[in-house]
């Protein structure tokens, strides 16, 4: 009897109840699907490279722009840029503003970055370029050293921003 009870308790917990206002399940799907579809807005811009593998440059969901990493590639070429760190840290800022302004927004609404190093001795040269393109109030961020990024790019920087108001 105990076991029982625990059972019927475990159910309970993870049962909702049921509103004499929840429409029906017909006009409720039709709904959802909707608001679904205007709530996700895929963002494809070609100021931006194409993405080397199987995703989306950026998300828009509801007021936030949600960006897929960027390296260093030139958007023309499909070729990462020539020279050293600094050459692509400039190509992957660059290529992040095409990507966020496609999505409706701009580098002063950025909230977070992630910036991903190949190696963080790299760390003060991605900092002062960084700071170019932040001027004022720049945003949050997280700094990482990985093993390796995609095209063996030395870093790769990730962003969410809130899209601008009309």
């Amino acid at each position: 009897m105990k076991k029982l009870v625990s059972t019927l308790v475990v159910f309970a917990c993870f049962t909702t109840p049921v509103s004499s206002q929840t429409p029906s399940r017909k006009n409720d799907g039709a709904r959802n699907q909707k608001s679904a579809s205007t709530r996700r807005r895929v963002i494809k811009t070609n100021k931006a490279p194409q993405g080397v593998g199987v995703y989306s440059q950026a998300i828009v969901a509801g007021e936030l722009v949600f960006t897929s990493g960027q390296i260093g590639i030139n958007p023309q070429t499909g070729q990462m840029v020539e020279g050293g760190f600094a050459e692509q840290a400039e190509q992957v800022l660059r290529n992040l503003a095409a990507v966020i302004e496609a999505g409706g927004s701009d580098m002063s609404n950025v909230l977070k970055t992630t910036v991903f190093l190949a190696d963080m001795d790299d760390f003060n040269a991605m900092n002062e370029i960084y700071r170019r393109h932040f001027k004022v109030d720049p945003p949050a961020r997280s700094t990482v050293q990985v093993a390796r990024l995609p095209r063996n790019a030395r870093i790769e920087i990730e962003a969410v921003a809130l899209v601008k108001r009309n």
